[in-house]
């Protein structure tokens, strides 16, 4: 077993980002991306459970929900494999800390706090190779581009595009980045990331130092990943076999660009349609 937890497992991003002893790794991780003004100085963990004003409606459920001590309110999501409508679900998601602020029972004036989505991906959602950013930062503008409201703001990173090597990083952010694209490969603390709060970081990762109750979680955790992948790769084989057998080269391609939607990397579609990196770079 590796030597430190795999952070885009549920049970190993909540123990990083999701427990009272670790609000300092949170609140240090979120002003790293977080504009002046909106830097959080402490903030208190909200239900992660939020539910529609009628039993009938749906539920959010998020990673991490947390609000600062000016009452602005951040999800921080950390999502392992895209979908169609993944734009739709932060969407969603980002509704409910917007209606909770409502203040019934007395006169209010619709004045809202800041809601922020911090979303880590470990896949590409872009489509276009010329639009592909490792961040997006998404605010609602107008026709000509200009700011028209500054209160909700969704941040994605999407982690396949981060490539830095350790003799590249530069910033605190991607000192963070690489940390937690790397941490379940880290034999022992880097050089660089020799600071205070990664060693706090390093040393709540650590697998040897969890009790029983806790590795059993954190290996139920991770066989729940390798079984959505397991279940995920099976499909994508038996559709490609299908599609070959028939003969219909149109299929496959189809398969390939569904693939791509679905914001999976080129090396893994061309692993499993046979294409080639051009061809599927081709496809829209």
């Amino acid at each position: 077993m590796a030597r430190y937890i795999n952070p885009y497992t549920d049970f190993g991003f909540k123990r990083l980002f999701g427990e009272e002893a670790n609000k300092d790794l949170l609140i240090d991780f979120l002003n790293t991306f977080l504009p002046e003004r909106h830097r959080v100085k402490t903030l208190e963990f909200r239900n992660t459970e939020q539910l529609g004003d009628i039993i009938v409606n749906r539920k959010a459920v998020y990673d991490i929900f947390c609000e600062a001590e000016n009452g602005e309110q951040f999800i921080v999501e950390m999502q392992k494999e895209g979908h169609e409508f993944f734009k739709d679900r932060a969407i969603f998601y980002s509704t409910f800390p917007i209606r909770s602020q409502g203040q019934r029972g007395k006169d209010w004036s619709f004045e809202l706090k800041t809601v922020y989505l911090i979303a880590i991906l470990d896949f590409e959602y872009d489509e276009e190779e010329e639009r592909r950013k490792f961040q997006r930062d998404v605010q609602l503008k107008d026709q000509d581009g200009d700011l028209f409201y500054e209160k909700l703001r969704y941040i994605f990173l999407q982690m396949p595009l981060f490539t830095k090597t350790e003799s590249e990083l530069e910033t605190h952010k991607d000192k963070w980045l690489y940390f937690l694209k790397n941490l379940s490969d880290f034999k022992q603390i880097p050089t660089i990331l020799q600071e205070p709060v990664f060693e706090k970081a390093f040393a709540t990762a650590e697998v040897a130092a969890m009790s029983k109750d806790e590795l059993f979680s954190y290996e139920v955790s991770q066989m729940d990943q390798w079984t959505n992948y397991a279940v995920w790769e099976t499909r994508m084989k038996k559709a490609l076999k299908k599609s070959q057998t028939e003969g219909e080269t149109q299929k496959t391609i189809e398969i390939a660009r569904n693939m791509k939607k679905d914001g999976i990397d080129s090396k893994t579609i061309a692993k499993y349609t046979g294409l080639s990196p051009e061809e599927i770079e081709r496809l829209e």
